[in-house]
C-alpha cells in the first residue's frame, strides 16, 4: 500500500509502465477530469528517458544537443548542462533508445542507457574524473608558476629574456598548451563536427593564437612579443575554474544523494520461524519485518503489531514523532524511535514513498522553468558572435595600431573572457537547490515550471474539508448537566457508539480514548434509524441521538445551548441516562492547528484568500471566521469551484489552488498551480503540481517563499551573467583587459553563479 499522496509519483501512475530505458506512457491523460471522455482518448504510446549525457562544457552544448534531438520526428528533449541529462520523449514505435544516442553522437558528445545502478557508477566516474583533472591541474599551475613569477619580473621594467629565455619559455608552455590543454581541442573538434561551436572552441581558439603566434617568433627568430604566459595561465585558470564549478556543482545536486543515503542496506524479516537479517533489495511484499527502537524502518509497509512513535521528518518535514500502532502505515528510511515494531511489506524498492520523492525531486532539477529560454537562446548563438567580435576587434586594433601583434592582445581577450557557462548554470543550479530543499521540508515540485509559478500567485483558492480543517470529526464541545461528571457522560456516550463506524461515533469512542475511559457492558441495544440509539447499560435505559430524539423521548434539554453550538456550524448530540440528561457533545470538523497562522501569513506575502466549499453556508462562515478567511463561498459543486477559479483567471488574477479531494480535481487542474495536501485523494495528487508532505497549509506558505527566494537566486545569477558579459566584452575589445585576467575572469564567472544558487541552502521553512 501505498502512501495517498505517493499516487502522483510515475511509477505508481495507472498511465505508466517502467522499462529499464524509461517511463512507458500509455496515451492516457492522467491529469484528474471530471470528462470520463478525455481519459479515454487514445494517443501514440510515447515512452520518456532520462539520458546520461558526457561531453558538454558550457550551455552551447546543451542547445546543441536538444536542438539535434528535437530534429527527431515527434521528439520532445530538455537538455540540463548543469544536471548532464537529457529528458527526453519520443514515439516508442518508431524510435528506439538507440537512435536519440546515435543523434547526440552525431552532435559531437556522448550518451549512454540508465542501468541499474547506474547513478552510483557515474559518480564513482565523476570522483575518478575530478581526481585525474585535480592532478593535471596540479601539473599546469606547477608550470605556470615561472609565467607568473616572469609577468610579475616584467613589472619592475626588466626584460624578459634575462630572467626565462624565449627557447625555456617554449619547453615549459607546450606541454600545458597540447597536453594539459588537449581537451579543449577535442571538445573543440567534437562541436565542430557538430556543426556548432562551445566554450571549447573559444578558449582553444584564443590560447592557440596566443601559443602558436609566440612560437613562431621563437622558432623563426621573428622580431615580435611573447604571449606564452597569456596561453599557459588561461589554460590553468580555466582548469581551475571548472574544478571549482564540478565541486559546486555536486553540493548543488547533493538533496538527492542525501535522500539516496537514507535508504536502510539490511532488514531484519520473518523466515522459517526466526529473524535473519537480508539486504533491503531482496524484501518482497508481503515479507513480514521486524524494527526495533533506534532503527530505520526498510521498506513501506503495514504495522502488524506492535506500538511506537516514528521520526518521519526526513519524509514530511515535521519535527515531531507521529504515533503508530496496528494497522498504521509506516515509510522506508523513517526512524522507529521507541518500541518494537512487526509489520508486513506493502511498498519496496521501486515502489516506497522515498523512491517516488526521489524520482520527483529529479524530475524538477531536471526540468526547465520559463525563465531559462531566454538564457537558452543566447547561448545557441553566444560562441558564433564572441568569434565574430574578435575578429572585428582584431581588424579594429591592427587599422588603429598599424600592427597585427598588438592587435592579437585584445582579440585573445575578447575570446577568453566570453564565456557562456554562466547563463547556462544561472537557472538549473537554482532549480537543483530550491527543489531538493523544498524536498526536505515537505514540499514535492512536479517540475520547474510549477516553481516559476508558484511565486507569481495573488490569489490562492482554498478548499475547507481536509485544507483548512482537519477532514475528520472530532470532538469539540462536552457540555454537562448539573450534578453530572464529564467522564461519566463520555462512558455512557462511547459505550452506545462502540461498534458503530460511522464518523461521528468515531468521534466520540476517539475522545473517550485520549482521556482513558473505559466501555461499559451493553444490553437490549436499539438503533433507531436518522435518529439515534437505544440501550440498557448496568441496568438502566440509555439514550443518545439528535436533541430532537431525546425531546421525543420526554426529556428536556438545554436548547439554548443546543442552538448556540449548532449556530457554528456544529454537530449536537444529546446523552439521556435513567431519566434525566447527562448533557450534550458537540461535533465538528475542527480547524487544523495552524490554519490561522498560515492564512495570515498568505495574506502577509500580498496573496487574497478565498475558501470555496461545497458545506453549508453555516459552517463555511465558521470556519471562515476561525481561520482568518475575508471571502468565501459556500454549497458549490465541483465544476462550480472550477467555474470560480476560471473567472477570477480571467480578472487578470494568477491563481493558485490547494485541495485534497476528488471534488477539488476540476479546480485544480484549472488553477496555473495546484497543491494537494498529503493526506489528499489520489485523483487530488494527480492533477497538482506541489504535494505539501506535512499536511499542513504552512507548507504552501513554505512553497510559495521558496519560489519566490529560488527566483530571486534565478534573477541574481541572470544579471551576474548578463552584467559580466556586457561588461567584460567591451572593456577586452578596448585593450583594457589582460588575456590573462580575462581568462581568470570567465573562469570564476561559473562558479560565482553556483555558489550563490547555494546559498539557498540557507532557505528555511517558516517557523523553523
Amino acid at each position: 500500500m501505498r502512501p495517498a499522496w505517493f499516487a502522483g509519483f510515475p511509477i505508481a501512475s495507472p498511465a505508466c509502465s517502467y522499462t529499464p530505458t524509461g517511463y512507458i506512457l500509455h496515451g492516457m491523460n492522467t491529469l484528474a477530469t471530471t470528462d470520463a471522455t478525455m481519459l479515454a482518448t487514445p494517443k501514440r504510446a510515447a515512452a520518456v528517458i532520462d539520458l546520461p549525457v558526457t561531453g558538454m562544457t558550457c550551455a552551447a552544448c546543451a542547445a546543441r544537443i536538444e536542438k539535434a534531438l528535437n530534429r527527431l520526428p515527434e521528439v520532445k528533449a530538455a537538455v540540463n548542462f548543469a544536471t548532464e541529462k537529457a529528458h527526453i520523449e519520443y514515439p516508442a514505435g518508431r524510435l528506439a533508445p538507440a537512435d536519440l544516442i546515435a543523434a547526440i553522437r552525431r552532435a559531437g558528445y556522448d550518451a549512454q542507457l540508465p542501468a541499474a545502478g547506474g547513478d552510483a557508477a557515474r559518480k564513482a566516474e565523476r570522483r575518478a574524473a575530478y581526481r585525474k583533472d585535480l592532478r593535471l591541474f596540479i601539473i599546469s599551475a606547477v608550470l605556470t608558476l615561472p609565467f607568473i613569477a616572469l609577468m610579475l619580473y616584467m613589472l619592475t621594467g626588466a626584460h624578459h629574456a634575462e630572467w626565462l629565455p624565449p627557447m625555456a619559455q617554449l619547453l615549459i608552455a607546450t606541454p600545458v598548451q597540447l597536453w594539459i590543454g588537449s581537451r579543449f581541442y577535442v571538445g573543440a573538434y567534437h562541436a565542430l563536427r557538430g556543426g556548432g561551436a562551445n566554450m571549447d572552441v573559444l578558449v582553444a581558439l584564443g590560447t592557440s593564437v596566443a601559443y602558436f603566434y609566440s612560437a613562431a617568433v621563437v622558432l623563426f627568430g621573428l622580431d615580435g612579443h611573447l604571449y606564452f604566459e597569456a596561453a599557459v595561465s588561461i589554460i590553468t585558470l580555466v582548469f581551475l575554474g571548472k574544478l571549482l564549478e564540478s565541486r559546486a556543482r555536486a553540493r548543488a545536486s547533493s538533496a538527492i544523494e542525501e535522500l539516496i543515503r537514507l535508504q536502510p542496506k539490511t532488514a531484519r524479516i520473518e523466515r522459517d520461524g526466526s529473524i535473519v537479517e537480508i539486504p533491503v533489495s531482496e524484501i518482497h511484499v508481503g515479507d513480514v519485518f521486524v524494527v526495533r527502537p533506534g532503527e530505520a524502518i526498510p521498506v513501506d509497509g503495514k504495522v502488524i503489531n506492535g506500538s511506537s512513535s516514528v521520526d518521519e521528518a526526513m519524509l514530511t518535514g515535521e519535527s515531531l514523532p507521529v504515533a503508530k500502532t496496528a494497522g498504521s502505515t509506516v515509510y522506508a528510511a523513517t526512524i522507529n524511535a521507541q518500541g518494537l515494531l512487526r509489520c508486513t511489506a506493502t511498498g519496496v524498492g521501486a515502489d516506497t514513498a522515498l523512491a517516488g520523492i526521489i524520482r520527483l525531486v529529479e524530475e524538477a532539477q531536471g526540468s526547465k522553468a520559463p525563465i531559462q529560454r531566454l538564457a537558452d537562446a543566447i547561448s545557441g548563438v553566444f560562441v558564433p558572435v564572441v568569434i565574430a567580435l574578435a575578429l572585428l576587434t582584431f581588424a579594429g586594433w591592427w587599422w588603429y595600431a598599424g600592427s597585427w601583434a598588438e592587435a592579437l592582445v585584445p582579440a585573445v581577450a575578447v575570446l577568453v573572457i566570453a564565456c557562456p557557462c554562466a547563463l547556462g548554470l544561472a537557472t538549473p543550479t537554482a532549480i537543483m537547490v530550491g527543489s531538493g530543499v523544498g524536498a526536505r521540508a515537505g514540499v514535492l515540485i512536479k517540475n520547474a515550471e510549477a516553481l516559476e509559478r508558484a511565486g507569481h500567485i495573488d490569489t490562492l483558492v482554498l478548499d475547507k474539508t481536509g485544507t483548512l480543517t482537519q477532514g475528520k470529526p472530532a470532538v469539540t464541545d462536552v457540555i454537562v448537566a448539573a450534578a453530572t461528571d464529564e467522564a461519566g457522560l463520555l462512558r455512557i456516550a462511547a459505550t452506545l457508539e462502540n461498534g458503530s463506524e460511522h464518523p461521528l461515533a468515531r468521534a466520540v469512542i476517539e475522545h473517550a480514548r485520549e482521556r482513558q475511559i473505559g466501555i461499559a457492558l451493553v444490553q437490549d441495544f436499539e438503533a433507531v434509524a436518522g435518529k439515534g440509539v437505544r440501550a440498557v447499560i448496568d441496568g438502566k435505559p440509555a439514550l443518545l441521538g439528535s436533541p430532537q430524539f431525546i425531546a421525543s423521548n420526554g426529556l428536556d434539554l438545554d436548547e439554548q445551548a443546543v442552538a448556540r453550538l449548532q449556530n457554528q456550524g456544529k454537530t449536537v448530540i444529546g446523552i439521556a441516562y435513567g431519566v434525566s440528561v447527562l448533557g450534550l457533545i458537540a461535533i465538528a470538523d475542527p480547524l487544523r492547528p495552524t490554519s490561522r497562522e498560515a492564512v495570515a501569513a498568505l495574506q502577509a506575502l500580498g496573496i487574497e484568500v478565498i475558501m470555496l466549499t461545497g458545506d453549508n453556508q453555516r459552517t463555511a462562515a465558521r470556519i471562515a471566521r476561525e481561520a482568518g478567511v475575508t471571502r468565501f463561498e459556500a454549497e458549490l459543486l465541483p465544476q462550480h469551484k472550477a467555474q470560480r477559479v476560471t473567472a477570477l483567471q480571467q480578472q487578470g488574477r494568477h491563481v493558485g489552488m490547494i485541495g485534497d479531494g476528488v471534488n477539488d480535481a476540476p479546480a485544480l487542474a484549472a488553477a496555473e498551480v495546484s497543491f494537494a495536501i498529503g493526506t489528499g485523494s489520489d485523483v487530488a495528487i494527480h492533477a497538482a503540481d506541489v504535494t505539501l508532505m506535512r499536511s499542513d497549509l504552512l507548507s504552501a506558505v513554505d512553497a510559495i517563499r521558496l519560489s519566490r527566494a529560488t527566483f530571486r537566486k534565478i534573477r541574481q545569477n541572470l544579471f551576474f551573467a548578463f552584467i559580466y558579459n556586457v561588461l567584460g566584452i567591451p572593456l577586452a575589445a578596448a585593450g583594457m583587459l589582460n588575456p590573462v585576467i580575462a581568462g581568470a575572469a570567465m573562469a570564476m564567472s561559473s562558479v560565482s553563479v553556483v555558489s550563490n544558487s547555494l546559498l539557498l541552502k540557507r532557505w528555511r521553512p517558516a517557523g523553523r
